[in-house]
């Protein structure tokens, strides 16, 4: 067994690669343009970034072919089974849409067509009590016409299974015995929750991703195998854990957020080391801008998301909000407004400056035309054109304002960070947390230029820039542990609840966790429990999830500490109000050994400046400023803006008035004030 842990994460142009020595501490890092096949790229990765796979103890991998394969509807041919007259529910959806106002705008159509939903005579009441038994002779009628079609996967959606999942599993057991080798889900262990519209939607999303991800992985798995690694591969889900490939065969949905999740989870870890327990990830890459929450240590997770509206994907998922604001937003004049985003120049042609073609003005080209990028990438490796990208500001925004080039592109970052300014509202102060309590983490390509100005409009005090911004993400990838996620419906007053039936399903449940924990290979030692429960006013369905202590004394704990969270979440709590329980939820987490980052002591002499170069700030006037090597600056360094430093894969952008530290861990802390 090696002594390298590996992290992998694949988006849609670049495959970031984070290998770290478990004995000393030091990172190697690669990037690698992702290939058609993902696969080939994760392997050029490890080429690139000089690791051999017989040296790894663990590889750990973040993807985005689930979400891929859902937006480009390269799916498998999938059937669903369920009650009789409930064949549309997953079409009728909730009878909303995502913009009201627009009357010809379609949500996109079901992922298995009507065709292939058949109905079949069963019937359990909402109590859980068998009203029609299961056609045993039409469910072996269904399963020779599915074998005929020959269909990659099939979901089992019943009515109030939730309640009583045996006419499912029955069903399950025909089709395993007369469809050998085809995946199997069923809504009664997939999402076992009230409401069918989300619960048979998760369970179809599981069904038509299980033949793409279980493809995947087994490929994968086998590549890997035969290059001498010994380990399982860990796949990292929405949920911000990691599964083994086994379980993502069997809960392959749960992969459908994996590629946004590891940003979130690094930036936390990161504004932890720093001593900040709140903080905003801000992940800004070429096209679009994830921004995450975390505070009191913990990422916010909800349960509303999904990748196309109107099929939700009821499994947890660390909250991202993701807005079209990268470094190749394109800026235009509309109506006379300055516009920008969300449509992108994307990597071809991409920005002015590359000289691929495209003339219209982005992000990218109005920092160069402000001077706070230099003309060179990647090292150098990628020169930038400021003629080009001169001309472009003021062809596109410039001339149609009657204003200087300058005034242009100082207009466009605005623009950008009004965009993303709003973004981070809408995940902070909208949920009932100030920002000026939190550290903003700015990383990806282009985060660390505008995360100072960012922070100073939110008055948010402090910009942690990480080490390596733009391989962030596959960091995250190597900050997690195996952790599944486990739900029963539990529909009682609480005043009706018995804190001794509470306990007792709980430990039902944490048996079941830990027999898959177990499975996995995870020692009863590192096996972690946390309860909750979903809870609400009486009358309302909307749910606020309640930490549950391991010993459940009596219920006026846990209606109190409803009533506190209801009161930040919405400003307003009603204590004489009957509360209800909906939802009963067991996070089990098999902890994974973490290894420390490697550290330098405070000390060295400050050096010199690489260059200088004519930087504006928010004025007409601009700075002489020093431009600085980041792989030069010493632990302990600290600088006073303007400065502006360079590295690899990103440009820290530190603006007049502000000052910056480099930290033990060599990431920047930057203090921004007012």
């Amino acid at each position: 067994m090696g002594s390298l842990r590996v992290a992998i994460d694949i988006g849609g142009t670049f495959t970031d690669v984070c290998a770290l020595d478990e004995v000393s501490g030091r990172m190697h890092v690669a990037k690698t343009p992702t290939t058609p096949d993902p696969i080939d790229g994760f392997m050029t990765g490890l080429s690139e970034a000089g690791v051999q796979l017989r040296d790894i103890a663990l590889l750990s991998h973040g993807t985005t072919v689930a979400t891929n394969a859902l937006i480009t509807r390269r799916l498998p041919r999938v059937a669903m089974i369920c009650t009789r007259g409930f064949r549309d529910v997953i079409e009728i959806r909730r009878a909303n849409k995502e913009d009201l106002w627009d009357a010809y705008k379609d949500v996109a159509r079901p992922y298995i067509p009507r065709r292939d939903r058949l109905p079949i005579s069963e019937r359990i009441d909402a109590a859980g009590v068998v009203v029609t038994k299961l056609d045993q002779a039409e469910a072996l009628e269904l399963a020779r016409i599915l074998r005929k079609r020959q269909v990659a996967a099939v979901a089992v959606c019943f009515m109030n299974a939730f309640m009583n999942g045996a006419h499912e599993r029955a069903m399950r057991d025909i089709l395993l015995r007369e469809l050998p080798g085809v995946p199997i889900s069923i809504s009664s262990e997939v999402l076992p929750e009230i409401f069918e519209h989300e619960r048979f939607s998760t369970t179809v999303v599981n069904a038509v991703l299980s033949p793409v991800a279980g493809a995947y992985v087994e490929r994968l798995s086998d590549r890997l195998r035969a290059g001498g690694y010994a380990s399982d591969l860990l796949l990292l889900h929405s949920g911000g854990g990691v599964m083994t490939p086994s379980s993502v065969r069997d809960f392959a949905a749960r992969i459908a957020g994996s590629g946004i999740a590891a940003g979130a989870i690094a930036s936390r870890h990161i504004a932890g080391l720093c001593g900040f327990a709140n903080s905003i990830g801000l992940d800004m890459g070429g096209t679009s801008c994830d921004v995450s929450l975390a505070y009191e240590g913990q990422s916010r997770v909800t349960k509303d998301w999904g990748i196309e509206f109107g099929y939700p994907i009821r499994f947890p998922s660390i909250e991202v909000l993701t807005i079209g604001a990268g470094g190749g937003s394109l800026a235009r004049i509309e109506d006379g407004a300055l516009k920008n985003g969300p449509q992108s120049a994307g990597a071809h042609p991409g920005p002015a400056c590359y000289g691929g073609g495209n003339t219209v003005p982005t992000n990218t080209d109005a920092n160069i035309v402000l001077g706070r990028l230099g003309t060179g990438l990647a090292g150098g490796s990628i020169k930038l054109d400021a003629k080009l990208a001169e001309q472009a500001v003021r062809t596109g925004v410039a001339d149609q304002l009657g204003v200087s080039v300058h005034q242009a592109a100082e207009a466009v970052i605005r623009v950008a960070n009004a965009n993303m300014a709003d973004a981070v509202r809408l995940i902070s102060i909208s949920r009932g947390y100030d920002p000026r309590d939190f550290a903003l983490v700015a990383f990806g390509g282009a985060g660390a230029l505008h995360g100072a100005a960012l922070a100073r409009e939110l008055s948010i005090p402090v910009v942690i820039v990480p080490t390596n911004p733009g391989i962030t993400s596959a960091l995250g990838c190597l900050l997690v542990d195996l952790q599944h996620d486990f739900a029963e419906s539990y529909l009682k007053p609480a005043e009706a609840t018995d804190p001794a039936d509470l306990q007792h399903r709980f430990a039902t449940l944490e048996a079941t966790a830990a027999e898959r924990l177990l499975h996995e290979g995870v020692a009863t030692t590192d096996m972690v429990m946390q309860r909750s429960v979903d809870m609400m006013y009486q009358g309302q369905w909307r749910s606020l999830s309640v930490t549950v202590p391991p010993q459940i004394s009596t219920m006026e704990a846990l209606v109190a500490s409803f009533h506190q969270q209801h009161e930040r979440e919405y400003n307003f709590r009603r204590d004489d109000a009957p509360v209800s329980l909906f939802r009963l939820n067991l996070k089990a987490t098999g902890l994974v050994p973490k290894v420390a980052l490697a550290t330098s002591e405070p000390g060295g002499a400050m050096p010199q400046p690489a260059s200088r170069r004519p930087v504006y700030f928010d004025n007409a006037t601009p700075h002489d400023t020093p431009v600085y090597w980041r792989p030069d600056l010493p632990a302990g360094a600290e600088i006073d803006g303007p400065a502006i430093i360079d590295q690899l894969d990103a440009t820290t952008v530190l603006p007049p008035g502000a000052s910056m530290t480099v930290d033990r861990f060599g990431n920047l802390v930057m203090r921004v004030g007012s």
